[in-house]
């Protein structure tokens, strides 16, 4: 398996007619919550983050998802309402940054290894590779490298002390995509085989240094 894979999606036809790129993210409500699990939600948004990485909006489609999914496009409209709202939540990278910087600062490096490889084992994919392959220039994709920015890299910018935090913020979020792809990439591999707390041995001290600006 290749990185693709964790992204890819089969090609379904545009069958439903375009709609319009979302407005401002918000977080997801209603008929979404977190503890919705074994109802196909989880397999839905990894269907929908491989779909609207990888193809323009407007030539993405509820059936496609499903399809990918393995689900009905009855339970996505019952999940997430529409598409708008399904996008909102697949470019929403806030659940994520919230686990990964749940740290404090002097230990956020092994943190931020430890929960990557957690969420990526529990979730079935990376929580952050997405926007590696939002690098069109389609509307949408800008949106989602946009959200990541701030959602993710200037959020990090802002906790770190002393000079270059923007760039050591960059440098610290490109690490984590970095070791994303490997893992991805590798797989299966010794990635696969090591623990978390063997893979944050070895790649966490170098996130620290950047953290705290050694």
């Amino acid at each position: 398996m290749t990185i693709a894979d964790e992204t890819g999606a089969a090609e379904p036809p545009a069958e439903l007619p375009a709609e319009p790129l979302p407005g401002p993210p918000e977080r997801p409500g209603g008929a979404d919550p977190a503890a919705d699990q074994g109802t196909g939600r989880d397999a839905i948004l990894r269907a929908a983050r491989r779909a609207f990485a990888l193809r323009p909006y407007a030539d993405v489609t509820m059936r496609g998802i499903a399809a990918d999914a393995g689900v009905s496009p009855s339970l996505i409209v019952k999940r997430f309402g529409s598409k708008e709202h399904l996008f909102n939540t697949v470019a929403d990278f806030r659940p994520a940054a919230d686990e990964l910087f749940a740290a404090e600062r002097a230990g956020l490096g092994r943190h931020l290894v430890l929960t990557t490889v957690r969420m990526r084992r529990e979730q079935r994919g990376d929580p952050l590779l997405r926007v590696v392959f939002a690098l069109g220039n389609e509307d949408e994709r800008t949106l989602l490298r946009e959200r990541f920015r701030h959602q993710v890299t200037e959020r990090l910018a802002a906790s770190l002390p002393g000079p270059d935090a923007e760039l050591r913020a960059e440098l610290i979020a490109g690490q984590l995509l970095g070791l994303g792809a490997t893992l991805s990439l590798h797989r299966p591999g010794a990635g696969d085989r090591a623990t978390p707390e063997r893979l944050a041995d070895l790649y966490a001290p170098a996130l620290q240094r950047l953290i705290d600006g050694d």
